[in-house]
């Protein structure tokens, strides 16, 4: 096991950092060299001798057929996705899927996707600027502006791709982007793509985040401050009205990425800006996603009419060299937030079922970190990579699915099983998780 978390960290820290070396390199500044020099040998062409076979043969060793943690990871689902789940090993209880108000599972939502499909068929059939658009398309752009309550939204394939081409598209190598230290992977790399300057600032600290712009907010043009609305490994927020300030203060946009905040924040699930009672205008860019609080699959950018007539036009992940979202896809999230303002008490249930996990799992004397049971995300923190993998398999023995996150993708010491809480959970359901995480633990 020790060798495989080795084997994973060193995967995982590749340094994103390092600059490009074919870019900087100019070909005619690059010295002759014969075949035998480059190596035109199965070394650098095998699939079996790239390096990071090593990380999979020991991942299949651990986590594979036959091993105790086989159903772990790449388990098929056979039917719906809801609290229980159906599988070839019969039913599991759910703690890792993200379909928090179950609008994924709704058979109005599948009643309305259905019929997109007879409609429109199964796919764009091209880029929505040369002819993939549909009717669709622009519903749910409008459906999506006026219920975060910005001017426009955009729509695409994935949230990954939302972050990447918007960052992309508004920065470039005279910008700065400035963002939380936990930021979501797909922001990262939005900046690796624009080529501007990055800095991350210490988790949730503001004030850090001030003395950083301070130290560089004069020496570059555009400056894009991003944050997450909630934080995927902690379950906590931020603190948008300081942001805010801090954005007007230094002249910057201010990008939050609402991933796992629109649909399950504020009171009618509207995010951040609905929970702080701010003008969601304020914010520049807005990202979501479609797969998680509306049953779906693609992401969306929120802003003002400019910045939409921009990405619309212009950005490369949004103009012609990305196919358009799915008829059905598109029919799913437009019903999903439509049933979200016509049944608000799915996400009442989603916020009674959230607070109660994690309130019942720090009163077992677990450790909850940041989380409040505000959002959805409540993550109990073992610290110990051994003991975290121990745990999950502990659930896994009893028929629960929840999985185990390690450094790097969270801080060293900061090992946990992650908990995505949904309204359709049950109290039973979760007090049972509980107590098999506080027996695992003790021993």
């Amino acid at each position: 096991m020790t060798e495989l978390l080795k084997s994973l960290r060193k995967h995982m820290c590749k340094d994103t950092n390092q600059p490009n070396s074919l870019n900087e390199t100019s070909p005619n500044n690059v010295e002759s060299k014969t075949s035998e020099q480059v190596g035109y040998d199965a070394e650098w062409t095998d699939p079996a001798k790239l390096p990071d076979m090593t990380t999979i043969r020991k991942m299949d060793a651990f986590f594979g057929k036959g091993s105790e943690m086989e159903d772990l990871y790449f388990l098929p689902r056979k039917g719906l996705m809801s609290d229980k789940i159906e599988t070839p090993k019969g039913y599991k209880t759910l703690f890792s899927g993200y379909n928090y108000l179950g609008l994924g599972a709704d058979p109005a939502v599948i009643e309305r996707t259905v019929k997109a499909v007879r409609d429109f068929g199964t796919h764009a059939g091209a880029a929505r600027m040369v002819g993939g658009e549909i009717t669709l398309h622009g519903e749910l752009e409008r459906k999506l502006a006026q219920f975060v309550g910005t001017e426009d939204a955009i729509v695409t394939v994935g949230g990954y791709v939302a972050n990447m081409t918007a960052i992309g598209y508004f920065l470039g190598k005279n910008d700065l982007l400035i963002h939380d230290a936990l930021m979501h992977n797909s922001g990262v790399m939005g900046g690796v793509l624009s080529q501007a300057r990055r800095i991350s600032f210490r988790h949730n600290d503001l004030d850090h985040l001030e003395t950083l712009l301070e130290a560089n907010r004069g020496s570059v043009e555009r400056t894009i401050i991003l944050v997450e609305g909630a934080y995927s490994m902690d379950g906590d927020i931020a603190n948008l009205p300081r942001l805010l300030e801090i954005k007007h203060k230094y002249n910057c946009w201010l990008m939050v990425d609402e991933a796992h905040s629109v649909g399950t924040l504020g009171e009618t699930g509207r995010g951040l800006s609905e929970l702080y009672d701010t003008d969601p205008r304020e914010i520049d860019l807005i990202m979501g996603t479609l797969s998680k609080s509306f049953g779906s699959c693609g992401g969306f950018i929120c802003c003002n009419a400019q910045f939409g007539t921009f990405l619309r036009n212009l950005a490369p992940g949004f103009l012609m060299y990305s196919t358009g979202i799915s008829p059905a896809n598109t029919a799913a999230a437009l019903a999903a937030v439509e049933m979200l303002e016509q049944e608000p008490e799915r996400l009442r249930k989603l916020m009674s079922n959230s607070k109660f996990f994690c309130d019942t799992a720090r009163a077992a004397n677990l450790n909850v970190g940041l989380a409040t049971g505000q959002v959805p995300i409540v993550p109990i923190i073992l610290g110990d990579d051994v003991m975290t993998l121990n745990a999950a398999g502990a659930l896994l023995k009893e028929g629960m699915i929840a999985h185990p996150i390690l450094h790097p993708v969270v801080e060293r010491g900061g090992s946990r099983i992650r908990f995505f809480i949904t309204a359709d959970h049950r109290e039973e359901d979760m007090a049972r998780c509980i107590s098999i995480m506080k027996e695992a633990v003790s021993q």
